[in-house]
């Protein structure tokens, strides 16, 4: 199994076919696994490099709660491509993974050649809407710590993850979860490469942040997937996948 170093912390990775790279990046408490439909779906025309996210999966869960961080997450996502060689991917993610694209088109712009946001949402610019999400994320923490691993959510995402560490969740919670700066979704207008912006259709928590992110971002292309929820990549996998092959046929 692959793996990259990263100060100690083994992160784990996985690419998939040959063709355009596509780096795509999980949610909070799912793993690479969530990925298993899209990467059947595409490696025959693409590179699809699913990976693990600190904290969880088959990627380590160090104990200094410095080491979660969008930043470092943003690195990791580097690190991986400079492991492969890519210089430049169509970077795509959901939920915390949408999230986390953004930002890592904040860092990288010369190495996002597009980007794919699924059932994410941009961060706040109200103080108040942050400090409400950020105690969202905070429950979540306390929860793995008190419960352990049986403190996994619902979602179809979560359900077919493996997870070894309760521990490394609190702390990505923490740290990679939680916000603490309008950086991102103040860079929306900003963003200058070809963006889909896909939700599921009962998605509700997240109806509004793609509207918002389809209005603020120039030319977004948005795509509501009917009768899939937040996990819209598995709730309705024919129609998820249709939409992404059509983004990704038409980029220049």
């Amino acid at each position: 199994m692959p793996f990259i170093d990263r100060d100690g912390v083994r992160i784990f990775y996985e690419a998939h076919g040959e063709g355009p790279p596509v780096l795509l990046s999980h949610g909070y408490s799912a793993t690479s696994r969530m990925w298993q439909g899209q990467v059947e779906a595409l490696a025959p025309r693409y590179r699809v490099i699913t990976w693990d996210m600190r904290g969880h999966g088959q990627s380590d869960s160090p104990d200094d709660p410095a080491s979660y961080s969008e930043a470092h997450t943003v690195a990791d996502m580097a690190a991986i491509l400079d492991a492969l060689g890519i210089e430049r991917a169509v970077i795509g993610g959901l939920s915390l993974g949408g999230y986390m694209s953004l930002a890592f088109h904040l860092a990288h712009p010369a190495r996002t050649r597009a980007l794919m946001l699924f059932d994410t949402g941009p961060g706040y610019r109200n103080p108040a809407g942050r400090e409400a999400w950020n105690r969202t994320a905070e429950a979540r923490a306390a929860a793995f710590e008190t419960r352990g691993l049986e403190a996994l959510g619902p979602g179809a995402e979560v359900r077919i993850a493996q997870h070894r560490s309760a521990r490394g969740l609190a702390l990505a919670a923490r740290g990679m979860l939680a916000q603490f700066d309008a950086r991102v979704i103040e860079s929306l207008e900003g963003i200058r490469v070809p963006t889909l912006v896909l939700v599921g259709e009962r998605d509700e928590p997240f109806l509004g942040a793609t509207d918002y992110m389809a209005a603020k971002i120039p030319g977004a292309q948005k795509v509501v997937v009917p009768g899939a929820g937040h996990a819209a990549n598995i709730d309705n996998p024919a129609a998820f996948n249709a939409a992404v092959e059509a983004f990704l046929a038409a980029l220049p």
